[in-house]
Parts: structure tokens; C-alpha cells; sequence
């Protein structure tokens, strides 16, 4: 389309807009009408959204549309995440959710290898290919997702009792009673919550902490993702296509990365781990802003550093919000949190090009790691430790112990 400097770095932030709005509505609205009619809603809007890009023909037609699919896709972090974390035992939550974000980090290297493939053989008009196989991927989750239960933790929250307690029974095939699920617990406690709740005492400093270390965790992150071959490209990483080989490349390794941090989340705990992460993850950046006419293999190598370092943060980044709020407004945080990062990974995505243009590369390094030190700086002050603790420990006001039901074992469990 032959599009310049400033509509590109609109189109590589629409869909990061589409994402607040979409993460500021969405999460609400799955804790009010539940988790269930929301998981598949938003696949939805997500396969339509990317069959329609293939036929754009102006620059403002894909702007929208990839703001649309932002909002579908920021739809999906509350809802299923939620839902995921409401149905793990305790123990295996930190497992499962870097399982989640091992497998993301795989797809989004896959999409630059295809998008490799897509360049050497379609040629001009591949790009139309590439934005139109979100199609495709989205109708086969939207297929599997059919069927799914709702959350009996949701469900004794809204009142539906014998409901969850058809959901359990039937999916994990364990009897229990009414009396069992609801125990002593107040109706007042698990009441339908309210978005305000997350700025009030406790919620308010855990609400920040999130946002702060998240933002500073994605910003660099979703400026590598976006702008990743022209990064390389400046760096003197070679040029055109092949750069995108070597996106993918690093973006394997943010998944590598994940590996050794599901071991450490689970043994020297989150606090730890996530301090440590961002400490290390701020050396490289300071590496790449000090050496910019680095040998390729050296510049491939300082990315893959904070690709190893960042697999801590990636995995909290979706398992601290789930854990640190009750079920009445679970997904409102993470709803709230996607929404207000991604506006930071937003203007900071947008200002990568330019940067790289009226500052220089080696400028914009060290304001990547600038960012990266006020997360480390985040972590040292307000992260908790929520290991081996079960989600109505970690989400309780301090000073006030949760009640023990039936319900909170379905994803509390050994």
C-alpha cells in the first residue's frame, strides 16, 4: 500500500488500542453475565474481523479492523484466563499458565515464519494471506471451545448453586451438595463486585503494581513483536524478508525462556523470581544501546538474552492478576490491567519508529531498559508471594481469612 512512517506505526498500534477498550469492557462484563458466553463470543468477532482483512483496500479499513480485532482478542485475556485459573488446583497453576504463554510465544514465532513463507512465495500481496489466517485459527478454537463448562466458582458467586453443582459433577465426576459448595460463606462476600473495588485499599496497591511491571514488561516486548525486523534491520541484522526469520527466531526463545521460570515459580516462589527477571532483563538492552554495530550473531544473541530472562514476568503477567482478586472481579483486573497496559504498549509502540528515526538506535535501547529498571524497581516494592496458596488465600483483604467451601476447592486443590 505504500504506506509512510506515521500510518504504519498507526496500523502496529491500532490493534493495541482496540485492546484497552476491549479489556476495559470485557472483563466487567464476564463477571456480571459469567464466563461461558463470553469464550466464545469474542472468537466470533475475532474470525469475521480477519476474514474481512483480506479485502481491505485502504489504509483506514485495516486500521479498524485491526483495532476490532485488538478488542476481540484483549475480550479473550479476562475470560479465559479467569476461567482457566478457576478450574486449576493450586499447584498447578503457575504449570499451566506457563504452558499457556510457552505455547503463545510459539505462535507468535510461527507467524513470522510464515509470514517468511508467505513473503517468498505470494509476493506483494501476501500480507492480505497472513492477516487472513487469524481466520482460519480462530473457527478452529471457536470449534473447540463448544461445550466448555462455565466456572463453579462464578456460578455459586451469581446465586446458581445446583447449577455448579451439575457442572462439577458432571466434568469432574465428584457428588457434592448445595450445602457443600456454599458452606458458611456470605452472599454479601461473593457478591457481584463492582470495577470500583479494584481502586479501593489493598486492590488499589496490587491494581497498580500490576499495571506498573506489566507495562514495563510489554513495552519492549511488544515493540520487538511489532517492529521486530526493523529493530534488526537498523542493527545492521540483515534487511527485508530475512529479518524475519530472525524474529522468529527470538521469539522462540521468549517461549525457551518460560521453561526454567514454571520450575522457579513453583520452588523459590513469584516474589523472587519476577525480582531477579527484571534485573536481568534490563543488561542486554543496556548491551544492545552500548555495542549497536555488534556482530549479527551478537545482536541475535543480547535479544535471545532478554527473551531468556522474560519468561518470569510473561507467565505472571496472566497468573498475578487471576491470583492477587476474588472471583467477583477476577476477570474486571485482568480485564482492567490488559486494557491500561496495552495504552503503554500502545504509545510506547507507536513511538518505537519514530525513535529509531529522530533518536537513533542505540537511544532507544537504553529507553527500553530504562522502562525495564522501573519494573524491577515495581517488584521490589509490591510483589507477592502467592505460591502453593489457594485463590481465595491470595485474593483475600489482608486481615480478613476466606471461608472454605466446597467451590474453592475446585481450584485449590493439591
Amino acid at each position: 500500500m505504500h504506506l509512510d512512517t506515521g500510518v504504519e506505526a498507526t496500523l502496529g498500534v491500532a490493534s493495541l488500542i482496540g485492546m484497552f477498550f476491549g479489556g476495559l469492557i470485557c472483563g466487567p462484563l464476564t463477571d456480571r453475565i459469567g464466563r461461558k458466553p463470553m469464550y466464545t463470543l469474542d472468537l466470533l468477532v475475532l474470525v469475521v474481523a480477519s476474514a474481512l482483512s483480506v479485502f481491505a483496500s485502504e489504509a483506514w479499513q485495516l486500521i479498524l479492523l485491526r483495532f476490532i480485532i485488538g478488542a476481540a482478542i484483549a475480550a479473550d485475556y479476562p475470560i479465559a484466563t479467569a476461567l482457566l485459573s478457576e478450574w486449576l488446583p493450586r499447584k498447578r497453576r503457575a504449570g499451566m499458565f506457563s504452558a499457556v504463554i510457552i505455547i503463545w510465544y510459539i505462535g507468535a514465532s510461527l507467524a513470522y515464519l510464515v509470514g517468511y513463507l508467505i513473503n517468498e512465495f505470494m509476493g506483494s500481496d501476501g500480507w492480505r494471506w497472513m492477516l487472513g489466517s487469524g481466520a482460519i485459527l480462530a473457527l478452529i478454537v471457536f470449534l473447540l471451545r463448544i461445550g466448555t463448562p462455565e466456572s463453579p466458582r462464578w456460578l455459586v458467586g451469581a446465586g446458581r448453586v445446583d447449577e455448579a453443582r451439575r457442572v462439577i459433577e458432571n466434568s469432574l465426576h465428584v457428588r457434592v451438595t448445595a450445602a457443600e459448595l456454599t458452606g458458611s460463606l456470605p452472599r454479601t462476600v461473593e457478591s457481584r463486585g463492582n470495577v470500583l473495588d479494584l481502586f479501593r485499599g489493598i486492590y488499589l496497591r496490587r491494581m497498580l503494581f500490576i499495571i506498573i511491571f506489566f507495562t514495563c514488561a510489554i513495552i519492549p516486548l511488544f515493540a520487538l513483536l511489532t517492529f521486530g525486523p526493523q529493530l534488526l534491520g537498523s542493527l545492521g541484522m540483515g534487511s527485508g524478508n530475512l529479518t524475519n526469520l530472525g524474529t522468529a527466531i527470538i521469539n522462540l526463545v521468549f517461549a525457551l525462556g518460560c521453561v526454567p521460570a514454571m520450575k522457579l515459580l513453583e520452588t523459590i516462589g513469584r516474589r523472587k523470581t519476577i525480582i531477579w527477571s527484571f534485573g536481568l532483563m534490563v543488561l542486554p538492552l543496556i548491551a544492545l544501546g552500548l555495542w549497536t554495530n555488534a556482530p549479527g550473531p551478537f545482536i541475535v544473541g543480547f535479544f535471545c538474552l532478554y527473551a531468556l530472562f522474560s519468561g518470569g514476568p510473561s507467565i505472571l503477567e496472566w497468573a498475578y492478576p487471576n491470583e492477587l482478586f476474588p472471583t467477583r472481579i477476577r476477570a474486571a483486573a485482568v480485564g482492567v490491567a490488559v486494557a491500561l497496559t496495552r495504552f503503554g504498549a500502545a504509545v510506547g509502540t507507536f513511538l518505537v519508529p519514530v525513535s529509531l528515526v529522530t533518536l537513533g538506535t542505540s537511544a532507544t535501547m537504553f529507553i527500553g531498559a530504562a522502562i525495564t529498571f522501573i519494573g524491577f524497581l515495581a517488584c521490589i516494592a509490591w510483589a507477592e508471594e502467592t505460591r502453593s496458596r489457594s485463590l481465595e488465600e491470595t485474593g483475600a483483604i489482608e486481615g480478613v481469612p476466606p471461608t472454605p467451601t466446597t467451590a474453592s476447592k475446585v481450584g485449590s486443590a493439591p
